[in-house]
């Protein structure tokens, strides 16, 4: 991936948690596991939240499958200290994002989408 590129993609990661602040932290992987830009914190693992999130999303894509109900929109996880949601960005990457617990989850879904649609372009755009 060119460097401008990247730093668009981390651009319009940062871009989405202004457009909502209920969302802390962002990330963009791979579906082979790979980071491919974040907005995380500091003492977040890249590597390590890239890999779960692909990780994560191959599972639930097979699970969706496998019980038949059709292509896999999103996965959300609830933690007592805030939420993550992850959305496939086209056939080739993750869009993870954490959350506040009290967010609002539909206006983040609303967000993340639009934002997906916007990375999709930047990705395909080699």
């Amino acid at each position: 991936m060119t460097m401008g590129r990247q730093d668009a993609i981390v651009d319009r990661l940062y871009r989405l948690q202004q457009a909502n602040p209920d969302i802390e932290a962002s990330a963009l992987a791979s579906l082979d596991g790979l980071i491919m830009a974040s907005a995380l914190p500091e003492e977040a693992e890249e590597d390590r939240v890239s890999a779960m999130s692909a990780a994560l999303l191959a599972l639930s894509q097979r699970i969706a499958y496998e019980l038949n109900r059709g292509y896999l929109d999103q996965v959300f996880i609830r933690g007592t200290e805030g939420d993550i949601l992850l959305m496939a960005v086209g056939s080739d990457a993750v869009l993870t994002v954490m959350s506040r617990r009290d967010a609002k989850l539909g206006m983040m879904l609303y967000y993340m989408k639009r934002t997906a649609k916007e990375l999709i372009q930047l990705i395909e755009n080699n």
